[in-house]
């Protein structure tokens, strides 16, 4: 077929064929050149130089997150000079830097020249540490502060709102496998504060082997942003529980037409939906008592261990086994206060010891002039995202006592049951039934009786009385009950 004057045409090359080979054969014909793919450009395949200068320009935060993008940035990224230059920034702030004198200028000025003699990742270490350290000096000076009724830091929401301080639950399979659950509602008392964890994605039940509580800071916080749960962050164990054959094997504090309540001692909830026999929430009551410490001091592994107790002397004599004792009593359930109360004076005298206990009588059965009335009617409020709920006769006792020169001597914030006693009152004031409420662990007993009067539908504490171990005694003053 024949070409048209003033067209051009290109050939193709065949398979064996080169592009200079069919120019060749055509010479009058204009070919374009092959273009040559450009080479890709990443910043994985720059020079480390040009890398660890990068780096340099990065905060902590961002050089922990850098070192997990593969093992060539995780070096880079614990390269000592880079961490240097950030532990000496965090020695002063910038303003002092810059008028620092030129002798200190030039012992800076060493101190890097000698950086390559520590191993690789020693300044992160370093620098990590002072930063730990600073953090905790400023929240525990936050501690100090006490109550002069309760005996407790009177700063706890304070303290917990600087260090970004959380609190998480991971529970953990008999596989070995574990779910997270964050984000938790939170709500505070005078005493404590109850956490409340619910969500759709529970794992099953019937598999779960432990349950672990978590106080969870960020490792650098910020007081100008909120705390980023995918940050670098500090897990401090609190509490585990073994969570096997949970419903055969705990406590049932109550239940309500949706839900059944499982105590986990000290201080867990666990509802468990009655049909599906899954869980539907979990709630724990955490005491004001060394809450900060247990929260932000120990490890992801190691529970936070107080120091030991020095004795104190005991000035007791041969009336009184204990004397001047405090007692602060709060009930309620979650977001309902049903009473807050408290006690001075509280003593016992030396018949009063027996069976292992000292018998401290706060509110007497006989004695209806310190009877206590509670407002609203006592239960423990659930929720989940889509249902709620009050299971009844039942309640959370924050109960701090105090000793004579006005420390925490006992502390317990957990969910107690009533119990319809069947025994007579003799009570000729009250016209009702009788609940009696039983709590005890390793440092006391307590027994509480409430009457529930049927024309008001209220309730009156007729009876307190509380019973100290002997050998918590001896332990705290050097004696021996």
């Amino acid at each position: 077929m024949a070409m048209g004057r003033g067209r051009s045409r290109t050939f193709a090359a065949r398979p064996g064929e080169s592009s200079e080979t069919v120019n060749a054969g055509n010479k009058g014909l204009h070919l374009t050149p092959p273009m040559k793919p450009k080479p890709n450009v990443c910043i994985e395949s720059m020079p480390s130089e040009v890398l660890l200068k990068i780096f340099s320009y990065l905060d902590a935060v961002s050089l922990l997150s850098v070192g997990c993008v593969n093992k060539r940035f995780y070096e880079l990224a614990n390269d000592n000079r880079v961490w240097m230059k950030l532990y000496s920034g965090s020695l002063c702030p910038k303003w002092t830097i810059w008028k620092m004198k030129s002798k200190q200028t030039e012992t800076l000025s060493l101190g890097c020249a000698a950086v390559n003699d520590k191993k690789p990742g020693y300044w992160k270490k370093e620098y990590i540490f002072k930063q730990t350290s600073v953090f905790k000096t400023r929240i525990m000076r936050l501690v100090k502060f006490l109550d002069p009724y309760t005996g407790l830091p009177c700063k706890n929401k304070e303290a917990m709102k600087v260090s970004g301080l959380c609190w998480i639950i991971v529970l953990k399979d008999k596989n070995g496998k574990e779910c997270v659950v964050e984000k938790p509602n939170l709500s505070f008392k005078d005493t404590s504060v109850t956490i409340l964890w619910y969500g759709t994605d529970w794992p099953c039940l019937n598999i779960l082997s432990t349950l672990k509580l978590f106080g969870v800071t960020p490792l650098f916080p910020d007081q100008s942003r909120p705390p980023n749960k995918n940050g670098p962050r500090r897990f401090s164990l609190i509490a585990e529980y073994h969570v096997a054959n949970l419903t055969e094997n705990s406590i049932a504090v109550g239940a309500d037409e949706l839900v059944q309540l499982y105590s986990l001692s000290p201080g867990f909830l666990i509802g468990i939906w009655k049909e599906e026999n899954e869980i539907a929430f979990v709630m724990a009551n955490l005491h004001y008592n060394q809450l900060l410490e247990r929260s932000i001091l120990g490890s992801a592994t190691v529970q936070y261990v107080p120091p030991p107790h020095k004795p104190l002397l005991d000035d007791t004599d041969s009336e009184y086994g204990l004397h001047d004792y405090s007692l602060h009593l709060d009930l309620h359930g979650r977001n309902c206060m049903y009473l807050c109360a408290s006690f001075k004076c509280l003593f016992c005298r030396k018949r009063d010891i027996e069976n292992g206990y000292l018998r401290l009588r706060v509110v007497n059965l006989k004695d209806n002039r310190k009877h206590l009335p509670v407002i609203g009617t006592l239960g423990i409020c659930w929720e989940t995202a889509v249902f709620k709920g009050n299971v009844k006769d039942c309640f959370v006792m924050d109960l701090t006592l105090l000793d004579e020169t006005g420390k925490p001597f006992w502390c317990f914030s957990d969910p107690v049951r009533m119990e319809l006693s069947t025994e007579s009152s003799g009570l000729y004031d009250y016209m009702g039934h009788i609940y009696a409420v039983d709590y005890s662990d390793k440092e006391g007993k307590v027994c509480l009786e409430i009457v529930r009067l049927e024309e008001t539908k209220e309730y009156i504490i007729v009876s307190l009385v509380l019973y100290v171990s002997t050998k918590k005694v001896n332990s705290w003053y050097g004696t021996s009950y």
